[in-house]
Parts: structure tokens; sequence; C-alpha cells
């Protein structure tokens, strides 16, 4: 029996410039639209062009979306909070060690520490948003409908 896919889920970064947006917005296309789904930093960041490159490649966007803070969140209570980075796992736990909330580290690479051409950075990126979307597809979906399937 597979866990019961949480109600609200909240990935959490640094600056919410990278690696949480782009878990946001693979887990709303991936996730049922049931499944509320948002992402924050542990401090404010700026938004980045790559981010938006790699999710146009995907047939996504963040629109008008800026990066936001845990203090800017308007709902503040999530079944689930799936960190990104060390920093944010640590700012995680202490804000949850009251609550009731699941907490999951899935440490991603940087890869704005990525130099070189812009080649060698899109490839950086592309490689954080195959491996989060890896990651959600394993986490999130049900072992009974991909036998299901068979």
């Amino acid at each position: 029996m597979s866990a019961a896919l949480p109600h609200s889920i909240l990935f959490l970064c640094g600056m919410n410039a990278v690696r949480s947006p782009i878990a946001e917005q693979l887990a709303r296309r991936m996730l049922p639209a049931t499944t509320f789904v948002a992402s924050a930093g542990v401090r404010a960041g700026e938004r980045d062009p790559f981010v938006d490159a790699v999710l146009a490649e995907e047939g996504l966007s963040l629109g008008e979306r800026q990066p936001r803070t845990l203090e800017e969140l308007e709902d503040d209570y999530f079944d689930l909070i799936v960190t990104l980075a060390p920093e944010a796992h640590h700012a995680a736990l202490e804000l949850t060690r009251s609550l009731a909330v699941e907490v999951e580290y899935w440490p991603m690479p940087d890869p704005t520490d990525t130099g070189g051409t812009r080649e060698h950075i899109m490839a950086a990126y592309r490689d954080v948003r195959e491996r989060l979307k890896g990651r959600i597809n394993r986490r999130f979906t049900a072992p009974e409908a991909e036998s299901a399937s068979d």
C-alpha cells in the first residue's frame, strides 16, 4: 500500500530562484489539480532567466511570478515540505519543530555554480530539471497506477 498523496506540498530552497520554482512548476503539471503546490526560499532571491529557459523547453512558465520567501506565503501550513538545499532543510526543521508536518530532503546541485559557456550553464539547469522530474515522479506516482498499465 502506498502513502497517500499529500494535499499540499511546499518546495523550499535558498532563494526560490532556481530549484524550488522548477520543482513547483513540474509538480503542478505532474500531480492532480487537487494537490496544492507552492515554493519559497529562506532568503529573497532574484528571478533567474535560465529557469525560464529550461521551463520553456518543457512547455512551462513562471508567468509573472517572482521569487518569494517563507514569510511571503499566503498559507503556511503544508502536509509536506520538500527541501532542496541544506540551508532550506535546516530552516524547515526549525519551522516545523512543533508541527506535524513531514519534511523530506532532496539534495539538488546548485546550477548557478556552473561556469563556462551558455550551453554548459543550460546543461546544468537541465540536469536539475530532469533530477527533479524523476524524483517527483518516483515519490508521488502510485505503484498500483504503474502496474495497472502493464
